[in-house]
């Protein structure tokens, strides 16, 4: 997704004071742009974008803000050198210059797009699934702001799709630590991790698998019944997987069946997703 109200094809030598700039080479922390114009250091940042140099069209932007605070460039540099900075995958600096912005500029129409990309900066930097998931909490919230803040807009939607995506993250990280304590044959501790994704990621593509490993993980405890009610959650919602086909000649080959008891936390599961008892 684009930064907004970026203008489209133009000429982009406008003048003297311009090509002054476009012949200054390497950018330089301490390069005087004072006397420039507003709107041409702008548009210089504009032709960095389109070169991609997204660095130094971060740096421009920074000018403008810093040369002409308070004014409606400063205003405009601010979001886009928050979108310049994430395209040049300075997620930090980008979080920094969004957030300035929301908090100097909370009622502006580009305020959805700053909390956006503040959102982005988290979510683009979320790691693999066996990595530290903080990130994908700090995601899971910038994400639930934008859609809470500005539901009617683009962003909102977009944000919808991505906060599910990282929820399913989340609930892959229980199953990974899961599955690494079952093989390992610590059943307890598998337990109590599958039983998060059933319980707090239901709507995620691990739960039949999550039923399937407390099947696994129940039967090598001892503890039948709740087995047997795992199996019968998996068997009303998820009976064409092949994660009930597995937990069916689990139990089968203990002469057991699916079956919902109501003396264990399973059963609670049961009567809320298959009776839909919530109290």
């Amino acid at each position: 997704m684009t930064a907004p109200r970026v203008r489209g094809s133009k000429k982009w030598v406008l003048g003297l004071s311009f090509l002054v700039l476009a012949a200054c080479g390497n950018r330089a922390p301490d390069r005087d742009l004072e006397g420039y114009p507003a709107k041409d250091i702008y548009e210089r940042a504009e032709f960095e974008i389109s070169q991609r140099d997204f660095g130094d069209a971060a740096f421009y932007f920074g000018e403008v803000e810093r040369l002409y605070p308070y004014s409606d460039w400063a205003k405009r540099a601010l979001v886009m050198q928050a979108f310049s900075y994430h395209r040049d995958r300075d997620y930090e600096n980008a979080r920094v210059a969004a957030q300035r912005f929301l908090d100097f500029y909370p009622g502006d129409e580009d305020a959805a797009y700053a909390q956006y990309l503040l959102a982005l900066s988290y979510y683009d930097q979320i790691e693999d699934v066996g990595r530290d998931q903080g990130l994908t909490f700090q995601a899971l919230q910038a994400l639930r702001t934008v859609i809470e803040r500005y539901p009617d807009t683009e962003y909102a939607r977009s944000s919808i799709l991505k906060f599910d995506l990282a929820f399913d993250h989340l609930a892959g990280k229980e199953m990974e630590i899961g599955r690494y304590y079952l093989k390992r044959k610590h059943y307890t501790a598998a337990v109590n991790r599958f039983r998060v994704v059933v319980e707090q990621f239901q709507t995620t593509r691990h739960t039949a698998e999550a039923l399937h490993r407390l099947v696994e993980s129940y039967l090598s405890l001892g503890l039948i019944e709740e087995a047997q009610t795992a199996g019968a959650i998996l068997g009303h919602n998820y009976q064409s997987t092949e994660w009930y086909a597995d937990s069916y000649k689990l139990l089968t080959g203990q002469g057991l069946e699916a079956r919902a008891f109501d003396n264990n936390w399973l059963g609670a599961v049961y009567r809320q997703m298959i009776r839909g008892e919530w109290l």
